[in-house]
């Protein structure tokens, strides 16, 4: 066994050379090298195919690989793997991050990579998972930029190595540099190009094809600007036009946003459409930031109810008495909802990097593509023209196929035989050799039938590909048909809207205008607001809807406060701007609240306590009249302590609780009281000392033993007030049945004194005992059933005491306009 010599070479053995080079002139050399490499390897994309060399490795590598549309995905860990040992001298974190772009929507607008799994959110919010965990094929798209590689249509190049070939750029049936963008930071340069519409860009080229000299305004008819995979808006064209024309230009980007009724009590911008490359989470943590630190008001929420059926949903809800509006216009100012994308057209040509217009862009697509279909046919037209030469020997020798035989059978060898097939029948080396290897089965007639078809069809289609070779016209009108496939196959409509400049007006106040306003409330407890604060003049017989019998109301001004006046003697605060506002009302139509909002939205009841009536708590008002089921009466002192969301407006005695209260305008009304005995009190309010708000009242209709107050409002004497009563009977346990209704004018009855007994308002028929509804006000009265439907009431009786006339629907409310 021999032995290594442990000897250790000394310094003597070696040669000695030392190389005196300037520092500068090594760093310049070094430095210009690893530009190089960063500026053609790494970060510019190839002005052919759109692509930088990672990127095209991958598609090319999953072409070599069959990971074809129609077959099962692999893990990406293995695309990356044969990417990173074949072909990308590079780490692994690398080529996965572009696999992932190549498979994002929401990044590419023609995606070149079918993912499957979770490959990240928009705006990197929700990374993607790791290479081990998802999986991926080609796209439908992606074999258009293989297409025909086989076909000695691009070069090809050694690897990193040298021990495999890669092509150089792809074919690329599409542009895919315009339709898909790029960006990347180079060595003292960078590009960032926004993505197109393909069939825009496809029209665009073709024009370009038919029209060589098109000039930049032609190619814009087809191309007005960029369609960029999130949608959104592109605010300002001048800096598209710049791009276009010079390869660099600036553009800003809305979100596309629209103010609805998130809530019943608000209003919200809800946004469907965010900024190119922007997520949700990264406009969501802004929002916030501006509302801790009080640059943006109005903002009560923020939500992110985006999911997959219905796309992307941020829902902003808006406080109450802000404008929507002059919301979103700060949202625009001070958060990502509004970016600025600077186009840098920046792309390698025969491997400088040139900064390209729109025009350029696709001239020098457009020559690359040329090049590849000459190339393809070039090399579809060799091969036809190989199998052409072997069926004419074929043909040749089947022509006299017994000479044929005998000479090979004569033969002392295959080299012999072959050498005296060729002599006698002229044949060549490869003619011969594919007789020789013919077997004997193939040399029936029906083969000399399919060798003739063959041949014919061989020679048709070598004519037709040498004809588009010849004929530049010919090869220009092939590619731009097959530019019209590509777009009639994976066109998609336009997804980002253009705008010359913003829409949305200057100088929007951000808060709503105190301006007067006019609060009601129906009868199926819906509360709204109307931009009129005064009452709506209603004709008799007007048209009638669902929601229309409104049972108080109050005007106020659209940032005051109204009050809610409660059986229990309670008043609860609400703030106006918080109500839903109505549309505008037509004059001579009754307002309805179907656009309302529950009071109970507003407030909080306890148990067996309802709404009463609406108050504006003014305290230049003659202050609140309220009478109870027992027959109290009392004016209440407009005197409301801000700060207090429930007051008290009367103490009521055991058992008791309020039935009518309304707000006195001028102090000279008629309060009246109506019983469940068919008894009407009239008397003046001044008859009623004002009191403050704990007193209990003083007498105002004297009541027979079981009665009890049904109806207690204020009528202006001036106006034309009518009198409204429906009898039943109070052995029905649905208060909502009656038999008969009566319509009265109010001045048929006379004024009586406060305390007293008043008079007979209806004469009950046969199964009638008591009074079910009761009201007194201006005209015309309304009726109204459980669900809120109108109900038709009887004509007018002049008798004060008169019998009721029979109801067509069962009544649940009465009152009059608002």
């Amino acid at each position: 066994m021999a032995r290594r010599s442990t000897k250790t070479a000394s310094p003597d053995d070696f040669e000695e050379r030392i190389l005196d080079i300037d520092v500068v002139d090594e760093m310049q050399g070094s430095f210009l090298e690893y530009a190089y490499s960063v500026i053609y390897s790494r970060a510019l994309p190839d002005a052919r195919d759109g692509l930088k060399p990672v990127h095209r490795r991958i598609v090319y590598q999953m072409n070599e690989m069959g990971l074809r549309p129609d077959r099962g995905y692999v893990k990406c860990a293995r695309v990356v793997g044969e990417v990173m040992g074949k072909l990308h001298p590079h780490g692994d974190t690398s080529i996965y991050d572009a696999l992932v772009r190549l498979a994002q929507p929401f990044s590419m607008r023609v995606p070149l990579v079918d993912g499957h799994g979770n490959f990240g959110s928009l705006g990197n919010d929700d990374p993607p998972a790791a290479m081990r965990y998802t999986e991926c094929r080609m796209a439908d798209a992606t074999s258009l930029m293989t297409e025909s590689i086989d076909e000695d249509t691009v070069d090809f190049q050694p690897n990193y190595d040298g021990q495999e070939r890669e092509p150089a750029a792809l074919p690329a049936a599409f542009p895919n540099l315009l339709v898909n963008g790029a960006s990347g930071i180079a060595v003292g340069m960078a590009t960032n190009m926004p993505p197109h519409n393909l069939g825009e860009v496809v029209a665009a080229a073709r024009h370009l094809i038919r029209h060589p000299n098109a000039d930049l305004d032609a190619l814009m008819r087809h191309i007005p600007g960029p369609d960029l995979p999130t949608g959104g808006r592109i605010v300002g064209l001048s800096g598209v036009r710049d791009a276009y024309e010079k390869g660099r230009g600036t553009f800003k980007i809305r979100a596309t946003v629209s103010v609805e009724q998130v809530t019943a009590r608000r209003k919200g911008l809800v946004v469907t459409e965010l900024p190119f490359a922007v997520g949700p989470e990264k406009v969501i943590a802004k929002i916030k930031d501006l509302v801790g630190s009080k640059k943006v008001q109005g903002i009560a929420d923020v939500k992110d109810l985006t999911d997959r059926e219905h796309g992307l949903r941020l829902v902003i809800e808006i406080k109450n008495g802000f404008v929507p509006e002059a919301v979103l216009e700060q949202l625009y100012k001070l958060t990502p909802m509004e970016e600025s994308f600077g186009i840098n057209n920046v792309a390698l040509v025969d491997g400088q990097p040139l900064t390209l217009g729109l025009k350029e862009l696709l001239e020098v697509y457009l020559d690359h593509r040329f090049d590849v279909v000459r190339r393809r046919s070039e090399f579809r037209r060799g091969k036809k023209r190989d199998r052409l030469h072997l069926v004419e020997g074929l043909l040749t020798a089947l022509i006299d196929i017994d000479e044929v035989i005998r000479l090979i059978r004569s033969s002392d060898n295959s080299a012999q035989a072959k050498q005296r097939l060729m002599e006698s029948f002229s044949l060549s080396e490869i003619q011969t050799q594919y007789i020789l290897d013919t077997p004997l089965r193939r040399l029936t007639k029906f083969d000399r039938i399919e060798l003739e078809a063959e041949k014919e069809r061989l020679t048709a289609e070598i004519a037709e590909l040498t004809r588009i070779l010849e004929s530049d016209a010919e090869l220009r009108k092939l590619v731009s048909a097959e530019l019209a496939a590509v777009a009639k196959k994976f066109g998609t409509p336009r997804r980002t809207v253009l705008l010359e400049s913003a829409d949305t007006p200057a100088a929007l106040p951000l808060q709503v205008a105190d301006d007067p306003c006019r609060v009601l409330l129906s009868s199926t407890g819906l509360l709204a607001r109307t931009a009129n604060a005064d009452p709506f003049p209603v004709q008799r017989g007007a048209k009638r809807v669902k929601h229309d019998v409104i049972v108080s109301a109050a005007s106020t001004t659209t940032r005051g406060e109204i009050g809610v006046v409660t059986s229990a003697g309670r008043l609860l605060r609400i703030n106006v701007v918080d109500l839903p506002l109505l549309p505008e009302i037509a004059a001579g139509t009754a307002p309805n609240l179907a656009g309302g909002a529950p009071l109970a939205e507003f407030v909080s009841f306890e148990d067996d306590e309802t709404p009463v009536c609406l108050t504006s708590l003014s305290e230049s008002s003659a202050g609140l009249a309220v009478g109870t089921l027992q027959g109290i009466v009392k004016r209440v002192v407009p005197d409301y302590p801000a700060g207090k969301e429930a007051l008290e407006v009367i103490t009521l005695k055991e058992g008791d609780r309020i039935v009518g209260a309304t707000e006195l305008r001028t102090g000279d009304e008629d309060l009246v009281f109506i019983t469940d005995d068919a008894q009407l009190l009239r008397f003046q309010a001044s008859l009623v000392r004002p009191q403050g708000r704990p007193a209990g009242g003083v007498a105002g209709i004297k009541l027979t033993d079981g009665a009890k107050v049904i109806s207690f409002t204020a009528v202006d004497p001036g106006q034309d007030a009518v009198v409204l009563t429906v009898a039943g009977s109070r052995g029905t346990l649905d208060d909502s049945v009656q038999t008969t209704a009566k319509l009265t004018p109010f001045d048929q009855y006379p004024r009586k004194g406060r305390a007293t007994g008043g008079v007979r308002c209806q004469r009950f028929l046969k199964g009638e005992d008591c009074l079910s509804l009761a009201w007194a006000g201006p005209a015309p009265a309304r009726a109204g059933q459980k669900n809120g439907m109108p109900a038709e009431l009887p004509e007018m009786d002049p008798r004060r005491d008169g019998s009721g006339v029979g109801l067509p629907k069962t009544v649940s409310v009465v009152a009059g306009p608002a």
